[in-house]
């Protein structure tokens, strides 16, 4: 379990946000929803431990976060970030195998175990047949999954994504969306970020939405996330609802004559 309690977060002395409070459960997946510059990122990197908090607490189970040293942290909690610059050509199966770093001794190889859990992480996600092509070579789809299996082999409770859809075209966003739901119903706990409205509607349990650094809803996708919470956000018109045969809802833009 993750929890934030009155968390306020930033830079030194430059607060971008404060007063979140949120529990994220085993096999949840809780969307956090906000404009660019919203504080999503900061609120990330604070949830890892990679900024201390400007005030508040982060818990992992019961642990405040500040008493788990890096590898304890990174036995809980792993981070899929939204891009990753390829620079060597690593094949894909050591990128996964990265993510056992935590679990292996000072100035060891990474161990039979090791591996088999990367293999495994990667059979997961339906990667196993790239695992020897160099990651520099893959598509931009194949980098996030395999990005995802990284975070998976370090065996974590609770996995944080940030923007694992974008850039990414429709059929890998569905793709890593699905791969999302997978996890919490195998009882991981899941916060994501995005953009889309959509996102939320299909994937998450919960939604945060995050407005110039403060909670402006959390709660059920259906209940919290409203056209007058969306215009708040992003300051736009939208329309949502139920497409005829759909099961959850949608939204689209309100477009204008000659738009």
């Amino acid at each position: 379990m993750l929890e934030l309690r009155d968390l306020a977060f930033g830079y030194g002395t430059r607060q971008v946000g404060g007063g979140v409070s949120l529990i994220l459960r085993p096999g949840e997946v809780l969307a956090l929803l906000g404009p660019n510059g919203a504080g999503k990122t900061t609120l990330f990197k604070t949830m890892l431990g990679l900024l201390a908090p400007l005030g508040g607490e982060v818990f992992l189970d019961t642990a405040p976060l500040e008493t788990l040293d890096r590898k304890e942290r990174a036995r809980c909690i792993a981070y899929v970030p939204q891009a990753h610059a390829a620079l060597f050509p690593f094949t894909v199966r050591d990128v996964v195998l990265m993510g056992r770093a935590a679990q292996v001794a000072p100035f060891s190889a990474p161990g039979r175990t090791d591996r088999e859990v990367a293999s495994a992480a990667l059979e997961r996600l339906g990667m196993a047949h790239l695992s020897d092509r160099p990651y520099t070579e893959i598509s931009g789809g194949e980098r996030q999954m395999t990005l995802i299996a990284r975070a998976l082999a370090q065996q974590p409770k609770v996995l944080v994504m940030d923007e694992p859809a974008a850039s990414l075209d429709y059929g890998n966003q569905m793709r890593v969306l699905g791969h999302v739901r997978r996890l919490a119903s195998e009882g991981m706990a899941v916060v994501l970020s995005t953009h889309n409205p959509d996102h939320v509607f299909m994937v998450a349990d919960r939604v945060a939405m995050l407005h110039e650094g403060r909670l402006a809803g959390l709660g059920a996708p259906a209940d919290v996330l409203t056209v007058e919470r969306v215009k708040q956000l992003y300051n736009i018109e939208v329309v949502m609802g139920v497409l005829p045969g759909g099961s959850s809802k949608v939204c689209s833009p309100r477009l204008g004559p000659g738009d």
